[in-house]
């Protein structure tokens, strides 16, 4: 290799949005050193992508992000609830649901909640923490050519403000590139999916009546349906600032440019149904609504993560949420191998385990636009039929039938019908409150940096046998004995929601024992004692981890 090498770097991410910020954060707190360049001059100004799930919440949770993103969006604290009306001022109004959380049900189940924070408000947290790891981010600045061979991907990236070309060699390429990804049309890589379902103007707006018109609603979103005038509305603030999303017919010729300032005010002042609100309109943007997957989502050492690999309907916010999750999946994988203590293999498993999370949610998001009858959204006929089960179990309760999971069985949904997280192979591991030296934790945030394995008092040949084969493989691996004894490392609270026999909480017995992954995802579980449990660690290691 002749060329001149500017910088060296473990990873390159190309996108510097929520997925590409999200992938930095991960990395980061794993120590690997990395790059990432974004073409636009900053994060996002416009306030869009804001629905936060429990799961995604949990990982940011885990990643000390949590503090900060509920900070930013404290404005939308109160804000629970889909409403749908023929307007805000008659009588024609219906609550899709009120309650995200109706009864604290959650509680069983998480540490954590949802968290409404628009995509303006959480890309400048995530950004500010990934930067105090030490990450290399910078903006305006935007890959022009990259390819790959078997050592690793050598880019060419230009400063958008300079023009000046700079040469990156890196071991992998994360491309978070968005929807129309350059990466993945490089790779020649092809999607699959309905396409197109429906497009619509972003418009932001101030009125300081439009509280008035609202009073004590606090909704997450308002699908307006006045046929002349139809549209979601969504608070920014819940005082002057607002989005209006406005349907848009770009295949029958109507352009951005028709959505002038008189026409967004008119249509929405007809939507909300209040003649003389005051609108003053700040901004518009496209966007297009889609449902596809990408057929792939690695090429050797370039993986494909967020709107590059898949694109989402918007109702439920599955599709950041779902990119989110790729780049928490994907970081550990490269700080194993990139650290040595995995062979390249275990990336595959990125592939096997995410695109048919992707398939299933996408299905999912297209179906619930159909129930919620979203604005601009006409689903083909078959799509949608009759509601579907509850979106927790879409949002955190979908599992991985293939990949660096054992003992799954293979016919079983990704996303089951029923809620449900009972340490099973391939599932989330389940949460309970502990006392670890004194300090409460969830099972949860044990699970970042290291395998751990569960066991109970009487699970003590697992627990020695752990500590001899971690340091015989060299792989990271934390053993805790969960108990009320006083060789117990992990205490249960009593007041669990589930219970507070971490045995049972976990499908098996204080014989047995359960591996968890650092992404939180159960990979192996024994129901009880074996007679050589160090020969079996290290076989359950050596196959998840490709070390054979």
């Amino acid at each position: 290799m002749n060329e001149k090498i500017d910088d060296r770097v473990p990873v390159l991410i190309v996108g510097g949005s929520l997925v590409g910020l999200s992938a930095s954060l991960f990395l980061g707190r794993l120590g690997i050193r990395h790059l990432l360049v974004e073409k636009h001059a900053s994060t996002s100004m416009h306030p869009r992508g804001r629905g936060n799930n429990v799961r995604t919440m949990e990982v940011f949770r885990t990643a000390g992000a949590e503090p900060g993103i509920r900070e930013a969006a404290s404005v939308l604290a109160d804000n629970h609830g889909i409403l749908q009306a023929g307007s805000l001022t008659g009588d024609d109004q219906e609550w899709l649901f009120k309650e995200i959380d109706p009864g604290g049900g959650l509680a069983r189940f998480s540490p954590t909640g949802w968290c409404l924070c628009s995509q303006n408000d959480l890309e400048p947290v995530l950004l500010a923490q990934a930067r105090r790891q030490g990450a290399d981010i910078r903006f305006s600045t935007q890959m022009v050519s990259f390819d790959q061979d078997s050592t690793g991907v050598t880019a060419v990236v230009k400063s958008r403000e300079t023009g000046e070309l700079s040469t990156i060699r890196a071991d992998y390429l994360i491309a978070a590139d968005g929807p129309r990804s350059p990466v993945r049309e490089h790779l020649r890589i092809g999607q699959t999916g309905p396409g197109d379902l429906f497009h619509n103007v972003s418009i932001t707006f101030r009125s300081k009546r439009l509280a008035d018109v609202l009073g004590d609603r606090r909704f997450i979103v308002c699908y307006l349906t006045n046929p002349l005038a139809d549209g979601a509305l969504l608070p920014v603030d819940n005082l002057e600032r607002w989005v209006f999303h406005a349907p848009w017919q770009p295949d029958r010729g109507e352009t951005l440019e028709d959505f002038t300032d008189d026409r967004c005010a008119k249509h929405i002042r007809q939507a909300v149904g209040a003649a003389d609100l005051d609108v003053e309109i700040t901004g518009r943007a496209p966007w297009h609504a889609a449902e596809r997957v990408a057929e792939r989502y690695s090429a050797d050492r370039v993986f494909l993560a967020g709107d590059s690999a898949h694109e989402m309907s918007p109702t439920g916010a599955f599709g950041s949420n779902t990119g989110i999750q790729d780049a928490h999946n994907l970081a550990w994988k490269l700080a194993a191998v990139l650290d040595g203590w995995a062979g390249p293999a275990l990336l595959e498993s990125y592939d096997a385990e995410r695109r048919p999370v992707a398939r299933a949610t996408s299905a999912r998001a297209s179906a619930r636009s159909s129930e919620h009858s979203h604005p601009g959204y006409a689903p083909a006929p078959g799509v949608g039929g009759g509601r579907q089960g509850g979106i927790l179990s879409v949002a955190m309760g979908y599992r991985y039938i293939r990949g660096a999971v054992l003992g799954v069985d293979p016919q079983l949904p990704v996303v089951p019908e029923r809620m449900e997280l009972t340490g099973a192979p391939g599932t989330r591991a389940p949460h309970m409150w502990l006392l670890h030296r004194g300090e409460r934790k969830s099972t949860l945030d044990l699970y970042e940096r290291s395998f751990v394995l569960l066991t109970g008092s009487a699970g003590a040949g697992w627990h020695s046998a752990a500590q001899r084969v971690a340091d015989r493989m060299s792989v990271r691996l934390d053993a805790y004995r969960v108990g009320a004894g006083p060789d117990a490392d992990l205490t249960p609270e009593t007041g669990n929601a589930n219970g507070a026999d971490w045995a049972e909480v976990h499908g098996t017995t204080d014989e047995g024992a359960v591996l968890v992954r650092p992404d939180g995802f159960v990979a192996w579980r024994s129901a009880g004692a074996v007679t050589d449990p160090e020969a079996t660690l290290h076989d359950i290691l050596a196959t998840l981890l490709d070390r054979a």
